[in-house]
């Protein structure tokens, strides 16, 4: 269940049709986080804390910005709920929707919904809801730790035109295998417009989400899919390593064809390097 308005409904009219062919001039004027997690009260009194802290410096900078943090409790069975309730009693900004899919892209979905309509969920493809281009939302994830600028570079960057926004992530070296860390950045550039997309640290103009159709219907891979849509409906697509997020280097991943998932298969590979 999803609950609570952060709003006032947007305006219809502005925001979809101006958004048909990927391009807007209009300064950002809410902001939006979502935050999916499954059973991950080990990070995510770490990921809220650097969300809150990005939050301070956004609204520092531009106190006008509407804001807010959803933080989108898929499934849980660990004290998530707990750790997400303290940060939410204390900062109104946070709130906390409960749903049950085991799926990060549909719980990222469902975030973005409960951001644009309340606690209603329509349907993207029936039609757009209320929207527009001066809403941003950005994403990451329950492991993920941001940098205090992390908001104000996205802010910035679509208020230049971007329709969104595709950051680095770095997986946290504290306790991860040194070797397995270096096979990584082997594979990984992180610089100026990188080929990477990580839903750890992604922004999108909701105009511009909502007429791509959203983050799919699937478990894995929908902040992929969603880039590929924006990238082929002409909307401005930037990659950037100015705002790179720091990730947990943990080889049992949440998701099936997650980091996680993805540094467990790197390290086997190298075992079976090593063993050769």
């Amino acid at each position: 269940m999803c609950w609570k308005r952060w709003w006032r409904p947007l305006t219809p009219g502005r925001g979809g049709a101006e958004m048909e062919h990927g391009r807007t001039d209009f300064r950002i004027a809410k902001v939006a986080v979502v935050i999916p997690v499954h059973n991950e009260e080990q990070h995510l009194g770490r990921a809220l804390d650097g969300v809150r802290a990005a939050a301070d410096v956004l609204q520092a900078s531009r106190p006008e910005l509407d804001l807010a943090i959803v933080v989108v409790l898929d499934s849980c069975t660990d004290n998530s709920g707990a750790v997400a309730a303290r940060i939410a009693a204390s900062d109104p900004r946070f709130s906390m929707c409960h749903v049950a899919f085991r799926s990060v892209g549909r719980s990222r979905r469902a975030g973005v919904r409960t951001i644009l309509n309340g606690h209603h969920k329509p349907d993207l493809e029936a039609g757009l809801p209320p929207a527009t281009g001066t809403l941003w939302l950005a994403n990451t994830d329950a492991d993920s730790h941001v940098p205090e600028d992390w908001l104000v570079r996205q802010v910035m960057l679509a208020d230049s035109g971007a329709d969104a926004v595709l950051g680095t992530v770095e997986p946290d070296a504290a306790g991860m295998d040194g070797e397995l860390l270096r096979r990584w950045h082997l594979r990984h550039t992180l610089a100026e417009d990188h080929p990477h997309v990580f839903g750890a640290n992604l922004g999108v103009r909701a105009s511009a989400y909502l007429l791509a159709g959203g983050f799919p219907r699937q478990r894995s891979h929908e902040d992929r899919v969603l880039v590929d849509r924006l990238r082929r409906r002409g909307f401005s697509v930037t990659s950037t390593d100015t705002v790179r997020v720091l990730t947990s280097g943990r080889t049992e991943g949440r998701a099936p064809h997650g980091l996680g998932a993805y540094l467990l298969a790197l390290r086997m590979e190298s075992a079976v390097a090593l063993e050769s």
